[in-house]
């Protein structure tokens, strides 16, 4: 069912393969994707670009790729094959729409959706959990298994398109889907309470910012990674304390000083981490931007019982967390 007479048409951009910038692809003649029995077409409000669609742009989830993000930002891998190169480990089909953040409005409901969602505001999940039968520790992701935001309508299962009461702009509802979900993901993963001490590396980035807010939320004492320019504007989102980014943490901190250790940076500064954790302490990564290969010592890890997650799927009640937030006005996200 259709709330609104559409175009045959939309503009959006396409990518074209893994590479650099000249594979992304700004067009006006593609057609407007049709909703399945189970879907509803969205009219894209907002979106954003983050490190994963970068990092899926450019081949860096390929394990022939060691360097950093940074490195091929602008013109991708020549080592990356794109047999392993995307989330799951399956090639990518191209063209693909990326867009992992997509806020917007039902404008059409497939034939098993309720008409009444029809002009609903809507944050899609970006790591979709109806194509997979809501099985754990599997998702597809928004914009890589599937079209995503980065056009003017996308299409996303009912069942992971979240109803959003809030007074945040576009813009910024557009910001928190990839970023406070990875984050809130991370902290679920970690069971992150009032109790703990947690250390975020990144915290200037969208998902670390996105950590503080979140683990504050919680009641845990916060201390963040970051450039030293950037250490008001993570204050300000509520770290107790800021390290500058390149200074000893062991020199700051001491041994055995943190109970969570969140990092979404990995590369040579990863040697000092599991050193800092407390017996029984727990380090979660869902990102290595500079660098994904580190050396760890496993007599550290077992001696002290500590737990070491990764993080890519997400537990249901992930996002509808955020939805809840979000009616609270409890977060906000930083607009860059």
């Amino acid at each position: 069912m259709t709330g609104q007479d559409l175009p045959a048409t939309m503009a959006g951009v396409q990518l074209t393969g893994h590479g650099g910038l000249d594979k992304l692809d700004y067009r006006t003649d593609l057609p407007v994707p049709t909703a399945g029995p189970d879907d509803v077409l969205i009219a894209v409000k907002a979106t954003s670009v983050n490190n994963t669609d970068i990092n899926t742009r450019i081949g860096w989830y390929s394990k022939a790729v060691t360097g950093t993000t940074g490195d091929g930002g602008t013109g991708g891998f020549d080592e990356a094959t794109s047999e392993d190169a995307g989330w799951s480990g399956v090639p990518l089909t191209f063209p693909r729409i990326q867009g992992a953040d997509c806020y917007g409005e039902i404008v059409t409901v497939g034939d098993r959706v309720s008409p009444g969602r029809l002009g609903e505001r809507v944050l899609v999940r970006t790591m979709m959990r109806a194509p997979v039968g809501f099985r754990p520790f599997e998702c597809w992701t928004f914009g890589s298994e599937c079209d995503g935001g980065f056009a003017q309508y996308a299409v996303a299962p009912a069942a992971d398109a979240f109803r959003v009461d809030s007074h945040l702009s576009n813009a910024e509802l557009g910001a928190i889907p990839c970023a406070y979900s990875t984050a809130e993901g991370m902290l679920v993963r970690a069971a992150v309470t009032e109790r703990d001490t947690v250390l975020i590396l990144g915290a200037s980035g969208g998902v670390g910012a996105a950590a503080v807010q979140l683990a504050k939320l919680r009641g845990a004492r916060v201390i963040a990674v970051a450039a030293a320019e950037k250490a008001d504007a993570v204050r300000a989102l509520g770290a107790d304390d800021v390290i500058a980014r390149g200074a000893s943490l062991t020199g700051a901190l001491g041994t055995r000083s943190l109970s969570v250790i969140v990092d979404l940076v990995g590369g040579a500064g990863f040697a000092e981490l599991p050193d800092l954790l407390t017996r029984g302490g727990r380090y979660v990564t869902a990102g290595a931007i500079a660098g994904p290969l580190v050396t760890v010592d496993l007599r550290t890890l077992y001696l002290n019982d500590l737990a070491f997650y990764g993080s890519t799927a997400q537990d249901d009640a992930v996002f509808e967390n955020l939805v809840r937030y979000l009616a609270d006005g409890r977060i906000t996200p930083l607009i860059a």
